[in-house]
C-alpha cells in the first residue's frame, strides 16, 4: 500500500472529527440535526473536487456519488457506505483530535481529563498497536471515528480509484448517511437511489472483522400520567409519575438482562433516558436480541411490567409503545453469502485474517439488507466507541482502505 495513504487518512479523520455532527433521537427531522449538514456539504464539495460523478445531496440528507466503471463488460454495481453522524451518548462538541505518533505502548493520558487513562492493560487490542499512529480526542468529548473513520476510508479509496483509471472495477456507488446512530440512517428511498446490487458499510471495529450478523432491535417509549397535587395537600391524592417510573426500572431484570451484565449472544433491555415530573414521566428503552423470538419476549416482558405497575395504581395511566428499528442482517444474507465471501477474499488478499463475529449493535447495512441490498460490514479499526476513550490506529485505517480497493477489483469477478 502506498505510504501516502497514512497521511491522507490521518488528515481526513482529523478534519472530519473536528466537525460536530451529532444526531438527536428526539428530533423528527431528517437529518435529525442541522449540524450534520456541515459534514454532508463538505463531502459534496470534496467528491466534486476528486472528480466523482452524479454527486447529489438528497432531500433526506444522504450524499450520493458514483465512481464510473473502468471495465467495459457488465459487472455488478457495488455500494460503499459510511455515516456522518456521531452518537448522542456523549459530548461531541469541541472535539480536539490528537495524534500519538509511533505509539510507545504506555498508557495514554488526556489533557482535558487528567484522571482519564487509556491503558493497554485494560484494552488489550491497544497493546498490539505499538509503533502505530493512534488518534484520540482530548478527554472531554468522544472522538467520532464512529463513523468518520469509515468516511475517511471510503473517500481515500474513491480518490485513489478516480486518479488511477487503470485499476479495473465496475460502477461503484457511494453513500454517506445521517442518523445511523439513532437507527434512522436508511431512508425508504435509499435502496432505489443507491442502485447497488450489493454494498458494504465501513463501520466495523478491529482489523480483519467482517460482520454479517447483527442484533435485531426495537425501541420502546413508556409514558406515565400521574396525578399532580400540591405536596402540602397531597395525602391520598398525589400519584407521583416519577415513583411509578422508578418501580418499572427496578422491576426489570438488573443482574441478567442489562448491557453491563451481558455479552456474546445475550440480548438486553436498556433504559436510555428518563425525563419528567411528578405529573408526567417519559422513559425510553432499547431492546436487543439476535433472534426475533428473543426480541419479542423482551418487549412482552417490558409491557407486562408496565401493566403490573399500572395495576398497583389505577389512578395513573401507563402506556408502552414498541417500535421496530432494525433486524439481524443474517436472516437475509444467509440466503446469498456472495458479498460476505467477497469481503473475506479481499481481506485475505490484503494479508489479513478475516474474523466474523456477531455485532452487538447494528449498522445501516442491517436496514439495507432487510430492504433488498445485501450489505455486510467491514472493519475500520475504531475502538471504545461512544465515549472519551475512543481511539483508532491510522495504520488499521490503511489496511481497511487496501481492503476496500481490493473489493472494488474483485467485484468485477463476481
Amino acid at each position: 500500500m502506498k505510504p501516502e495513504f497514512d497521511a491522507e487518512l490521518e488528515t481526513r479523520l482529523l478534519r472530519y472529527t473536528a466537525i460536530d455532527s451529532q444526531s438527536d433521537a428526539a428530533s423528527p427531522t431528517s437529518p435529525s440535526t442541522k449540524i450534520q449538514f456541515d459534514m454532508l456539504n463538505l463531502l459534496v464539495e470534496e467528491l466534486k473536487e476528486i472528480g466523482a460523478s452524479d454527486v447529489t445531496l438528497t432531500d433526506y440528507g444522504t450524499v450520493l456519488a458514483t465512481i464510473p466503471a473502468t471495465v467495459t463488460h457488465d459487472t455488478p454495481v457495488m455500494g460503499l457506505l459510511a455515516h456522518v453522524d456521531t452518537a448522542p451518548a456523549f459530548n461531541a462538541t469541541g472535539v480536539k483530535p490528537r495524534v500519538h505518533r509511533a505509539y510507545d505502548g504506555t498508557p495514554i493520558t488526556f489533557p482535558d481529563a487528567p484522571g482519564l487513562r487509556l491503558s493497554p492493560e485494560d484494552y488489550p487490542y491497544l497493546a498490539t498497536k505499538a509503533g502505530h499512529d493512534i488518534i484520540t480526542a482530548s478527554g472531554a468529548t468522544l472522538l467520532g471515528a464512529d463513523d468518520k473513520a469509515g468516511v475517511a476510508i471510503i473517500m481515500t479509496a474513491a480518490r485513489h480509484l478516480l486518479e488511477n483509471p487503470d485499476i479495473p472495477h465496475g460502477p461503484i456507488r457511494l453513500a454517506f448517511t445521517p442518523d445511523e446512530e439513532i437507527g434512522r440512517g436508511v431512508h425508504a428511498d435509499l435502496p432505489a437511489d443507491l442502485g447497488a446490487d450489493f454494498a458494504f458499510t465501513f463501520d466495523g471495529g478491529a482489523i480483519g472483522e467482517i460482520e454479517h450478523e447483527t442484533f435485531s432491535a426495537d425501541g420502546a417509549t413508556v409514558q406515565i400520567e400521574g396525578v399532580s397535587i400540591h405536596p402540602g395537600t397531597a395525602k391520598d391524592k398525589l400519584v407521583n409519575a416519577l415513583h411509578l417510573a422508578s418501580k418499572i426500572v427496578q422491576t426489570l431484570p438488573q443482574a441478567t438482562m442489562t448491557p453491563e451484565t451481558t455479552d456474546g449472544r445475550d440480548g438486553f433491555i436498556m433504559i436510555t433516558d428518563m425525563t419528567g415530573t411528578a405529573a408526567h414521566a417519559t422513559l425510553h428503552f432499547i431492546l436487543r436480541d439476535f433472534e426475533r423470538d428473543g426480541l419479542a419476549a423482551k418487549g412482552t416482558l417490558l409491557q407486562e411490567i408496565c401493566a403490573a405497575v399500572q395495576a398497583t395504581e389505577p389512578r395513573a395511566r401507563i402506556t408502552c409503545e414498541i417500535a421496530a428499528q432494525y433486524r439481524n442482517m443474517r436472516y437475509w444474507l444467509e440466503d446469498d453469502m456472495t458479498p460476505v465471501d467477497l469481503a473475506h477474499a479481499a481481506t485475505r488478499e490484503a494479508g489479513l485474517t478475516p474474523i466474523s463475529n456477531p455485532i452487538r449493535g447494528g449498522t445501516d447495512g442491517s436496514r439495507l439488507t432487510e430492504m433488498g441490498v445485501p450489505c455486510p460490514n467491514i472493519f475500520t479499526g475504531m475502538q471504545n466507541l461512544h465515549g472519551p476513550l475512543e481511539w483508532i490506529s491510522v495504520q488499521d485505517m490503511t489496511a481497511a482502505t487496501r481492503t476496500c480497493l481490493i473489493l472494488a477489483r474483485r467485484a468485477t469477478e463476481t
